[in-house]
Order: structure tokens, then C-alpha cells, then sequence
């Protein structure tokens, strides 16, 4: 009767083990298959982002001022009229109405980057002096923008994000008891 109740008991555990292993595995399925494309495009854009220091075709390179003490520059309402002259001058009247996003001030290199809503432009200019240095596109911004999802809308983002983050984490648990259950069923076989 006692071996009877122990092979009931293995049985039973053996069991369990495999119909988890069966659940984990369409779960792990649908689960990759539905991220699929969200993680293709999140792997390309990183791998792209990852260079966007090291390649002028993602980012322009920085140019350096002739003066790094900021006592010394210009005040920075005219260095951002300079560089919004400086773009409409290159690219003609859609520049006109094309805002500032954001303006990036280096006191190690001497200048100030000035980057624009429209067109991922930025205008590097000498701090100093109000001298272009360039005028360029940053493609690593619309590069970022479509790895992070904003690129659609803020809320996009923040719901494209959590749904990778969170489908990412059970994709890593599922993908972890898929390796070590067919092991532990192998032990369970093993130790009847």
C-alpha cells in the first residue's frame, strides 16, 4: 500500500511539473509572438543609439569654441537668434517657423547647441565669437524617438513601454522555467 502512495505522489508532481511546462510554453509563445515586432524595432534603434556618438551620420560631432570661460560668451538669447538666422539662411522660410526645443550649452567645448522641434536641425554655435560651426541634422533624435515609441504620441510611449517592459519579464521568468523544468521533470524520472 506504501508504494502505491509514493508512485501516486511522484506521478502527481510529475504531472504538475510537465502542465506547467506545457502552459509556460504558450504563454512564452504568444507573449514573443505579440512582441515581436516592438523588440525588433527596440533592438535595431539601441544598436543604432548605442553609435550615435561615434558616427557623424547619426550625430554631428561637437565642435569646439575659442573660449571655454563662460564670463566670456555672449548672452544666450542673441547666440539662439544667431542660430535660427543661421537655418533659415540654409534652408529658406519653413526655418522661420520652426521653434527652439532645447538648447545645449557646453562650457568644456566653448559653444551652444541649439536644436529645433522641426526637422531634428541643430545649430552649434561659438559661444564667444557667435560664429556657426555647424548646421546639421540629428538623426540619433527621430532614431530615439521611434525606439521609445514617442515618435506616435507621449501616450503611446508610456503604454508601448510598459508593454515591452512588462511582456519582457515574462518572457525571461517563462524562458527560464522552460529550460529548467524539462531538468527537474529528468530528475523527478531519474530519482522513481
Amino acid at each position: 500500500m506504501q508504494l502505491f502512495s509514493k508512485n501516486t505522489g511522484y506521478i502527481k508532481r510529475l504531472q504538475k511539473y510537465v502542465k506547467s511546462l506545457r502552459k509556460f510554453r504558450v504563454i512564452h509563445r504568444y507573449i514573443g509572438v505579440g512582441l515581436a515586432l516592438f523588440l525588433v524595432i527596440s533592438s535595431i534603434t539601441g544598436v543604432l543609439l548605442s553609435w550615435k556618438k561615434e558616427s557623424e551620420l547619426l550625430q554631428p560631432p561637437t565642435q569646439k569654441g575659442t573660449n571655454t570661460n563662460i564670463q566670456t560668451w555672449q548672452p544666450l538669447d542673441q547666440l539662439t537668434q544667431i542660430a535660427q538666422t543661421a537655418l533659415i539662411n540654409q534652408n529658406g522660410v519653413e526655418a522661420q517657423s520652426n521653434p527652439i526645443d532645447r538648447i545645449d550649452a557646453r562650457p568644456s567645448k566653448g559653444i551652444v547647441k541649439v536644436v529645433f522641434e522641426k526637422g531634428y536641425w541643430e545649430v552649434q554655435v561659438d559661444a564667444t565669437t557667435g560664429k556657426v560651426l555647424s548646421i546639421a541634422r540629428r538623426h540619433s533624435d527621430w532614431i530615439e524617438a521611434i525606439h521609445d515609441g514617442s515618435i506616435i504620441s507621449q501616450l503611446f510611449k508610456i503604454i508601448s513601454m510598459n508593454i515591452l517592459g512588462i511582456g519582457l519579464f515574462i518572457l525571461v521568468i517563462a524562458g527560464l522555467w522552460l529550460w529548467y523544468g524539462p531538468k527537474k521533470v529528468r530528475q523527478l524520472k531519474k530519482g522513481k
